[in-house]
């Protein structure tokens, strides 16, 4: 059986792609750093209600070491190694006149050193892959990559360079392994989950569809990528329109 490695996948929008990769039949090694607990409900999930395994491991992918110990584990575990999806990612809404160099530090270290440190560590064991399963990677940007945000500017800027980062990969890794990315828009998890009504009001406005994502969908665009041989160094914007307008 093929297998997938989802960092932060203990909740949100990893949850929901660890999910659908074990229900199309991938073993899935679930990271999280510190939410234990909602790493084993993923792995109980999945042994549950599908025929793959999941294996739970705590790692902090910013570093790099440990991101390599990680990526062992999984191939451990496993086997071997298929498919990559760089999802952890820590948000903060700060004004710049407050934001700290450390706490502009450890987003972009999380956000996009940790996707960097991952795909590192995997490369070889992806190289070694199935040809017939096409592997692959996928980093999960953000809208906020196109708009900027006036609060979290560090969040935006690192889902910017999770871009660049994608189509840099996806020329220096071709033709044995592909990269792509997701900049999901507005999706209902415990990250946005502060909004006020007042404020999740404004922001449906501008959704042409008129509602937010769903973790789940973004899963459906990690799956599309996934099986979508012929792509590489592109991103898929799920937003619900929002870019249009």
């Amino acid at each position: 059986m093929s297998s997938a490695l989802i960092t932060g996948s203990s909740r949100g929008i990893g949850r929901a792609i660890a999910r659908r990769f074990a229900a199309d039949g991938y073993d899935v090694v679930v990271n999280y750093r510190t939410s234990a607990e909602g790493a084993a409900s993923v792995v109980d999930a999945i042994e549950r209600d599908t025929a793959s395994d999941g294996r739970a491991v705590r790692a902090d992918v910013s570093d790099p070491e440990a991101a390599a110990d990680l990526v062992a584990t999984g191939v451990e575990a496993f086997g071997g190694l298929d498919h990559v999806v760089n999802n952890a990612g820590v948000d903060q809404h700060v004004y710049t006149e407050s934001l700290s160099p450390a706490d502009f530090d450890r987003v972009m270290d999380v956000n996009v050193n940790g996707a960097f440190n991952v795909t590192k560590a995997a490369l070889a064991h992806l190289q070694d892959a199935t040809p017939d399963e096409g592997p692959s990677v996928t980093n999960v940007s953000s809208i906020l990559a196109y708009t900027g945000a006036p609060v979290e500017c560090h969040y935006a800027a690192s889902k910017t360079g999770l871009l660049g980062l994608t189509k840099s990969h996806a020329a220096d890794f071709a033709p044995e392994i592909r990269v792509n990315a997701i900049a999901p828009g507005h999706v209902e998890t415990d990250m946005t989950a502060d909004r006020s009504p007042e404020e999740a009001d404004r922001e449906r406005q501008r959704i042409p569809l008129e509602r937010f994502g769903q973790p789940s969908e973004i899963a459906d665009a990690a799956a599309y990528l996934r099986d979508a041989t012929f792509v590489t160094g592109e991103t898929l914007n799920v937003n619900g329109g929002e870019l249009m307008r």
